[in-house]
């Protein structure tokens, strides 16, 4: 693909652009700044990939991916910004993402400790991750938004907060998963996944890309579980004081 080819595809982003216009729907700015930023950080973070395969440290792997988690979790914070410490959460929870899919990969010898599969399985499950704790956010405190009274109701009968919270907790979980689920289930049938596509476009056996994308699909059901889980545990305790009085101050932006 020439420069000239590439900056015709700017189209994708003016068609997107004048229908949110002419909605009203207001994304327009951030449209923009998502595309400026897109084309900045991928053609700076290709040139660091190639300085980082042909190093092939440890270090230069383990500052990818702690780049990576703090991009992750900058991005998830202005969701749950309001509920305390959500800072500390999100880094754990993505953590545990990282140390439980790569600990199996690697320990299981399911791929081989190198740069070029560690840092773009990382990506992959860290920004998967990234989307289920935002999906899970915005539908959580959704939830608690709406059953205030309800939340009140079990803890003046004698409930405990997770007695209280567990609908909201749950259904907000549940949410979070289904497009990651749902996805799952029309993979090939509706889906053509790029990573497969690519290898067999690139001369790679059929049956050895499936096999690769089997491997990321199955991760990627880990990556949302365990994300969307964390998540929602390390929350909830905040919606309520030490005596297990409901603070009922968190409100979706």
């Amino acid at each position: 693909m020439t420069l000239f080819q590439l900056s015709l595809t700017i189209i994708f982003v003016i068609i997107p652009l004048v229908l949110s216009s002419y909605l009203k729907l207001g994304l327009e700015k951030d449209m923009i700044i998502a595309t400026v930023r897109s084309i900045i950080q991928l053609f700076v973070i290709g040139y660091l990939l190639t300085f980082v395969f042909d190093g092939e440290h440890p270090i230069y792997i383990l500052l990818m991916i702690i780049l990576m988690i703090g991009a992750a979790t900058q991005n998830i914070i202005k969701k749950g910004r309001g509920i305390k410490g959500i800072t500390w959460k999100i880094i754990v929870t993505l953590i545990t993402v990282e140390v439980v899919t790569m600990g199996i990969l690697i320990g299981c010898h399911i791929i081989p400790a190198e740069a070029r599969y560690i840092i773009p399985i990382s990506g992959m499950m860290i920004g998967n991750a990234m989307v289920l704790s935002l999906l899970f956010l915005n539908r959580f405190l959704s939830e608690i938004n709406a059953a205030d009274e309800q939340i009140e109701l079990i803890l003046s009968l004698g409930g405990n907060k997770k007695q209280a919270i567990h609908d909201s907790l749950m259904s907000a979980i549940r949410s979070s998963m289904i497009p990651t689920i749902e996805s799952q289930k029309t993979m090939g049938l509706v889906q053509l996944p790029g990573m497969m596509s690519g290898q067999i476009i690139g001369g790679a056996d059929p049956i050895v890309a499936v096999q690769f994308q089997l491997l990321i699909l199955f991760l990627l059901l880990t990556a949302a579980t365990i994300s969307s889980i964390m998540v929602g545990f390390l929350s909830y305790p905040t919606l309520f004081n030490d005596k297990e009085q409901y603070l009922g101050e968190y409100r979706n932006e």
